[in-house]
């Protein structure tokens, strides 16, 4: 493995790289909303179906990112 990926794999289990994913991931949602209220607006149920699972899925991502911050928050605190 090049010492490149090694990095990058790295920094994506890492505390700034979960806080990075975070930030993303949250970032997905304001088009998700966009969508929702143009849904709404044109009474597009199909699509307002897809902002509702497009945001369910947002949530469940942000969740489990949050579980692993706290891994590695307590994998931190067993290893001082």
């Amino acid at each position: 493995m090049s010492g490149k990926l090694a990095k990058a794999k790295g920094f994506k289990k890492s505390k700034p790289g979960t806080y990075l994913s975070i930030g993303t991931t949250l970032f997905g949602a304001v088009s998700v909303v966009k969508q929702a209220k143009k849904a709404r607006t044109e009474q597009d149920t199909l699509q307002l179906v897809d902002a509702v699972v497009s945001a369910a899925a947002i949530v469940t991502g942000v969740a489990l990112l949050i579980r692993e911050l706290r891994r590695l928050s307590d994998d931190d605190v067993l290893a001082d």
